[in-house]
């Protein structure tokens, strides 16, 4: 099983952190937001990444080269402009259908600033067995951004804010808002689906395709914890919580 990494975007929420380093560099508990996301992939069977970059890219590049890629093969997707989640896992699409026979295996899609306990082998294990277009990892939380689901845990729309405008794209009398992740298992059919071009964000064609008949289907994960890492005071928060967690343990170990 493949999987990307994006990894790309500016991480202006989290300067002057990222005033000399990209976003992916942040470090949290002594270790890069990057080699958390790749140690978690590397964790769950997941040998093969791509990672999209555009901030300080080659930063990124010689991070991984000095550290041997962490064991993995990993492919690098230089975003000259900003594409987004949409228009970046587009451009990365040869690294999932480079071979001659493309493959049915789903791969995973996920934001380097999320640290997260979702059991990606349970997800990836929900998406074969219900066949979906594309899984993603929702919680029953507060955000600003929800995406509707109906009671099969199909896409059926999206809303902003708790008092925003709403955009149904599949009509429900059960729709439910819950909070996406930022982790995806995605069907690599998506790519001969996908018309949108240039910057565009994924849940574009997402909301598009669920219009149309296809599956986008909610993996609940409201037991799993859970935290973005878009904001300085997030990765404050999260470097406090990793070194004391550490401090714990080592006072275990005396």
């Amino acid at each position: 099983m493949k999987a990307m990494i994006l990894a790309a975007g500016l991480g202006t929420r989290l300067r002057p952190l990222t005033d000399n380093r990209p976003k992916a560099l942040v470090e949290v508990g002594g270790r890069t937001l990057l080699e958390i996301a790749l140690s978690r992939l590397s964790s769950f069977g997941i040998r093969e990444v791509i990672i999209n970059v555009h901030h300080f890219a080659h930063m990124v590049v010689d991070y991984l080269k000095a550290n041997d890629n962490f064991g993995m093969r990993v492919d690098i997707s230089h975003e000259e402009i900003l594409l987004d989640t949409g228009g970046g896992l587009k451009k990365a699409a040869y690294f999932f259908l480079r071979n001659s026979a493309p493959s049915e295996e789903p791969f995973i899609l996920h934001n380097v600033d999320v640290i997260s306990t979702i059991d990606l082998r349970r997800m990836t294990q929900f998406h074969a067995a219900n066949r979906p277009l594309a899984t993603l990892a929702v919680q029953e939380r507060e955000t600003t951004r929800y995406l509707l689901f109906d009671e099969e845990l199909q896409l059926c729309g999206r809303k902003t804010g708790p008092d925003g405008e709403t955009q149904w794209v599949r009509r429900s009398s059960e729709a439910r808002p819950l909070a996406f992740s930022g982790i995806h298992v995605i069907s690599p059919r998506l790519f001969a689906l996908m018309t949108e071009e240039g910057v565009f964000s994924i849940i574009t064609p997402y909301l598009r395709l669920a219009a149309s008949g296809e599956k986008i289907l909610a993996f609940r994960s409201d037991e799993n914890q859970w935290r973005d890492l878009g904001r300085l005071d997030d990765v404050k928060q999260a470097d406090q919580d990793a070194r004391q967690l550490l401090s714990a343990r080592e006072k275990q170990i005396i």
